[in-house]
Parts: C-alpha cells; structure tokens; sequence
C-alpha cells in the first residue's frame, strides 16, 4: 500500500511516498522557500504563495517515480501541533492539494500536524519500530520550537518542557542571518563552526525540563563585539544548544527513568550538536538529517497507521 505525505511548513514544501508493505518510504522531495538576504523568515501570505506555486512541480517530481494513481491514502499537515488553537495560514497550501487530490482520485484523507510529522519521521528513522508503541522521550526542536515531549508515537503527546522566550532555531537562524549567510542559516553556522578547533564551555539557562535561549543570541553578540571569529561565535552557539537540551533530558529521565530519548527536526540535524550529546548521553537516539527535518516521510508513514495497515511496518 502506497501513502503520499505533504507538508507545508513556513520553512520548506514537501512530500514524500511510504510503501506500507515494504515499510519504505519510495520516494521524496523537497522546495525551501526562498527569502531574500538579511530577512529571518516569510510573511505568512508570500510562503502561502510559494507553496502554492511549488506544489505542482513537487507532485510532477513523485508522479515521474511513482504514478499518482496508485496512491491509496494521503495525509497532510493542517497545523503546527496537535493543540487547540494552534495555526498558520501557510498549512492551508498543502491541505487544499491534499483535499482535491483526495477527492480526485477517490482515497481517504487524513490530516495530522507539522509536529507528529517531526515526530514519526524520527521514530520510523531509528529502524525500532517499537518506539511507536511505547512511552518515548522526543525533543521537537526547529526554527519554531525547543520542546520536550512525552510520546506514545505520534498521536499521544505530553508536553513536558520548552523554552520560555527564544526558540533554538531561531537563535541559530538569528546568528546566520547577522553572519550574513541566508535564512534558514542553520547549515552555514554549523560549517563555520566545524573550523573552530577551541575548547568552548557553554553557559545555559535551564530549570527542570524549561529552558531560556533568549540570552544566547545576546551573548553571540557579544562575543562578536568582543572580536570573536565566526567560527567561535557559531561553535558556541551550537554547544549552547547542545548543553541545553542535554541538561532537559538528563532532568526529564529523572523523572522518567529507563525510557528512550529521541531528537527530532531541523537543528538535530547537527552533527556537532549530536556528538556532544551522544558523548554524554550515549543512548540517545538521533536520526539521519533528511528525517530530523523532513516531515512529509512522517506525514506520510502516519497515514499508513491510519489507514489501519500498521501491523506490516
């Protein structure tokens, strides 16, 4: 059984195919939307457009590997999480493509949220398909969000931690940005900082299972006042991170001791970041990059579950 995946985030279009026999995902594709130089993000209106106008090409793209016709259930991102009130006018590209498709071609429609597709694209890239029936720590942490969440796969979701001002992207984008590099600058910080061979000691902020970033992005700056080198700077503020989400999950498994912790979207996607935890947790569970931050695969393995062939993942 085929199940197609569409996310419409405010980052980036994408889709991909998950063959539920084979508990495979067949193909996949992805559009960035583009901001100009200088700018931290998109006016909900001009990232609606651009999905609009990307969701065609997208579809052409898996139509040219696996043909539309064969798809059996579809699945989209409606909203940012699974809570009441929680929207953004970006979604409604990928759910309008989702609802013709749906009707057009006669298969069911399911819609989820950004968040579960963070989270089940994790689970399923660990390779244990256990995690999706048992209780897991999964950090959800992009240009949006520094949560800490308590999961039973992708459809029951605790929160248990967040950040009370800054989100961890948005201190890295903001460090990019002033760098000069293109939003979203996550991949350029982590390049500059993979040059800076210092030892840095990170200095965070975190009580219990919350945390505050918003003094990182004054203490980059500072740093850069003080002379600092790009890479430095970068290097510092990943470790920061780093430090940080290593403290909430060491806080967290007291309180939940012996269950799995996994880190889920886009900043994951760190290898300095990863390696830094994994030294101090080793039993931690990070995902390739292309599923720390592409939703649509776990968009896309969800509709499978709900459309009850779950068993043969």
């Amino acid at each position: 059984m085929l199940t197609l995946g569409i996310d419409t985030s405010n980052y980036a279009t994408s889709l991909a195919v998950f063959d539920a026999d084979a508990g495979e995902v067949v193909c996949d594709c992805k559009k960035f939307l583009p901001v100009k130089a200088g700018q931290l993000g998109l006016r909900q209106s001009d990232a609606l457009f651009h999905h609009t106008a990307a969701l065609p090409e997208l579809m052409q793209k898996i139509n040219d590997t696996v043909p539309l016709s064969k798809i059996q259930a579809v699945a989209v991102s409606e909203k940012p999480r699974p809570v009441q009130g929680s929207y953004m006018p970006c979604f409604l590209a990928g759910v309008n493509a989702a609802t013709a498709f749906s009707l057009a071609g006669g298969v069911p429609l399911y819609k989820l949220t950004h968040q579960q597709g963070h989270i089940a694209a994790a689970l399923y890239a660990t390779g244990d398909k256990t995690l999706f029936e048992r209780e897991t720590l999964v950090f959800h942490v992009s240009g949006g969000t520094t949560d800490l969440l308590l999961c039973r796969g992708a459809q029951s979701i605790i929160p248990l931690g967040t950040s009370s001002d800054l989100y961890a992207g948005q201190a890295v984008d903001r460090l990019g940005v002033k760098l000069g590099f293109a939003f979203p600058a996550g991949v350029y910080v982590s390049e500059q900082a993979a040059l800076c061979e210092e030892r840095i000691k990170p200095k965070v902020s975190v009580r219990g299972t919350a945390c505050s970033l918003s003094g990182l992005e004054n203490q980059c700056a500072k740093l850069l006042e003080q002379g600092k080198t790009a890479p430095y700077v970068c290097k510092y503020c990943l470790l920061c991170v780093a430090e940080t989400l290593l403290r909430m999950a060491q806080n967290a498994l007291q309180e939940h001791p012996g269950l799995p912790v996994v880190f889920a979207g886009g900043v994951m996607s760190s290898d300095l970041i990863r390696s830094y935890i994994t030294a101090r947790l080793p039993d931690a569970r990070f995902v390739p990059a292309k599923f720390a931050s592409d939703n649509a695969i776990g968009i896309a393995v969800l509709a499978a579950k709900e459309r009850g062939v779950w068993q043969t993942l």
